[in-house]
């Protein structure tokens, strides 16, 4: 079939595009921008910067990628955003290019879903399989784990970590550190593990049963946090799921973690 732009289109000299790439109408690629083959763009789709894009990634009208960051101190930096294989980007999305002062780049995996008007902010990085509802935004250098779902109008602060296969709630304001497999509450705090993705993605019922000993061993009220941790990690040294939660949780970040809500 060849690549196939719209008269409308305007793709600038420079721009790469792979096989079977089709641009629709009223689409600007610019200069510096690479689509993968089998990439789509709907229509009024504008891509800018040093944007490289996977393959098959269909791209709705009005959504703008690899525009400068929302970041006072850029100046024209050439910096990147990528975009990983079989990404789907709905209407009003946006991603913007990372800054200096951060990674330098933005990193999105593939097979991620974009619902309208979510947002990915500079410097983050976002794994496989993520799927962003309806305005669900990131701020600066937040790092997202695979499997995770964000919901509705959800909001990370900047800096914040998700880990894999966590859910937040629609509306939910994190400020925090969400451990892997954990879920949100609609207000942002920590309200159990994701048990409903896990048992969705063939976690076997010893693995769930032995994260949800471990979750409300990290979170009770007996001892001081640290020794609760020590307590995990010798009852379930050898369980790989427990000690990612363990390893999430040890690392250093200039996040709180989040916790559940005071009984």
């Amino acid at each position: 079939m060849g690549v196939q732009v719209h008269p409308s289109a305007i793709v600038e000299k420079g721009a790469e595009l792979g096989e079977n790439v089709d641009i629709g109408p009223a689409c600007i690629v610019g200069s510096g921008v690479k689509i993968g083959d089998g990439g789509r763009l709907i229509s009024h789709v504008s891509i800018a910067g040093s944007t490289t894009i996977g393959t098959d990634a269909t791209i709705y009208p009005f959504a703008a990628l690899g525009h400068p960051p929302q970041d006072f101190k850029y100046d024209g930096e050439d910096t990147t955003l990528i975009i990983g294989d079989h990404v789907t980007v709905r209407e009003h999305a946006t991603m913007h290019l990372g800054t200096p002062s951060g990674r330098g780049q933005t990193v999105v995996g593939d097979s991620c879903y974009f619902m309208v008007g979510s947002h990915v902010g500079h410097d983050c990085i976002v794994g496989n399989n993520v799927t962003f509802a309806n305005s669900a935004t990131l701020g600066g250098h937040v790092v997202v784990g695979d499997q995770v779902i964000l919901g509705g109008l959800s909001a990370v602060h900047q800096h914040c970590r998700i880990g894999r296969h966590a859910f937040l709630g629609g509306g939910a304001a994190v400020t925090g550190d969400v451990i892997p497999y954990g879920m949100v509450d609609n207000h942002g705090r920590l309200a159990g593990l994701n048990l409903v993705g896990l048992k969705r993605r063939g976690f076997n019922r010893d693995s769930i049963n032995d994260l949800r000993t471990a979750y409300r061993l990290f979170f009770a009220s007996e001892g001081t946090f640290q020794e609760r941790i020590n307590d995990a990690v010798r009852l379930y040294e050898h369980q790989e799921l427990v000690m990612e939660m363990v390893e999430f949780i040890k690392h250093s970040s200039i996040r709180h973690l989040c916790i559940p809500k005071a009984p």
